[in-house]
């Protein structure tokens, strides 16, 4: 795609300082632009890269006035940095803004879809589905039957959406994600093997989730696991049956969530942090990265440790730990003393 520099201040409601007909084709970092990318200036500390930058134009604050010579196209804008954010978005809803049905793809009779629908070749639709308007289904994905999908959904190449589940509207589901398989239940026997308990239930996905790479959400053994709106998972992250995570918390890579545990509104949660089953975790909670948490957690707690304890006894503790061969190497020297003590009386 290609821009001049006039159309981006356009978009951006900015004021063209050079070459308004400057072409870009591609975004770079302002200390790597070559001729042809677009790049901005935020942060004062690369300041000096603007004078030595080949990129073609440049987001800049309208405060900016060079003090020696430019070659780059400037776009003087309120603020360069969300400007720039803006201007992402945009590149990416329309690089991403596909439509139509490609070849060699399998949609049941039965689908309902609404306008501007993309399914990408290797697709399967399956029995019943109901897809809103602007959903792109990108190559080789799986959507079960009598999956609910809502409206500007994208769903990325192989994602794996299982029957039942429902999708509000401004999601994203990366590559690799699995929705809806079966939760992990299973029932010991006497004799010590494991019988597989049916999982009947499904998920539920509300609005503005969006959903990283390879990251599985189980369904529930009965009722739903949900996914409150607003929820931001990182990838490769494990939420198993019966979960229901609040509305607007976010949670980094490697996580796992065990089953039918209640996480509250706008918690952070770290990666590698495992959370055990059947637990209330109260709202705007913070989970340290690589924590393990095996107990309610009441609201606005910041935790860290395995097991998981308040974050500012973790870290006096930490300091003791970290001295701890030191400290022991004091007890036994003053064990010394008190047996063998320098005047000879012992005791």
């Amino acid at each position: 795609m290609k821009f001049t520099a006039e159309q981006i201040a356009g978009i951006l409601e900015g004021e063209v300082v050079g070459n308004p007909n400057a072409e870009v084709t591609r975004l770079s970092k302002i200390e790597e632009g070559e001729e042809g990318s677009l790049t901005f200036l935020a942060n004062p500390k690369y300041i000096n890269h603007i004078y030595t930058t080949k990129a073609s134009v440049t987001i800049v604050n309208d405060s900016f006035v060079p003090e020696s010579e430019i070659t780059t196209t400037l776009i003087k804008v309120e603020d360069a940095y969300a400007s720039f954010s803006k201007l992402l978005e945009f590149y990416n809803q329309v690089k991403l803004n596909k439509n139509g049905i490609e070849p060699q793809t399998f949609m049941t009779e039965g689908t309902k879809y609404g306008e501007n629908l993309y399914l990408g070749s290797f697709s399967y639709i399956g029995q019943n589905v109901v897809l809103g308007d602007n959903v792109k289904i990108y190559p080789n994905s799986f959507i079960g039957d009598n999956v609910v999908i809502g409206d500007n959904v994208y769903i990325f190449a192989g994602a794996k959406i299982y029957s039942e589940t429902i999708i509000g509207n401004n999601c994203t589901i990366h590559s690799g994600t699995i929705i809806g398989a079966d939760g992990f239940g299973f029932a010991p026997s006497e004799e010590g093997s494991y019988s597989k308990v049916p999982q009947i239930g499904n998920v539920i996905i509300e609005d503005n989730v969006d959903i990283g790479a390879n990251t599985t959400i189980d369904r529930a053994t009965l009722g739903s696991t949900i996914i409150r709106k607003g929820v931001k998972l990182d990838n490769q992250i494990q939420i198993a049956h019966n979960v229901e995570i609040g509305e607007n918390t976010v949670i980094a890579a490697q996580t796992g969530v065990a089953g039918s545990t209640k996480i509250g509104k706008n918690c952070m949660i770290g990666g590698q942090v495992g959370i055990a089953g059947h637990l209330t975790i109260g709202n705007n909670v913070r989970l340290q990265a690589q924590s393990g948490v095996a107990r309610n957690i009441k609201d606005d707690e910041i935790l860290q440790g395995t097991p998981s304890i308040g974050y500012t006894d973790f870290n006096k503790s930490y300091v003791h730990f970290k001295n701890f061969p030191k400290i022991i190497a004091e007890i036994e020297e003053l064990k010394k003393q008190i047996i063998n003590p320098k005047n000879g009386n012992n005791g």
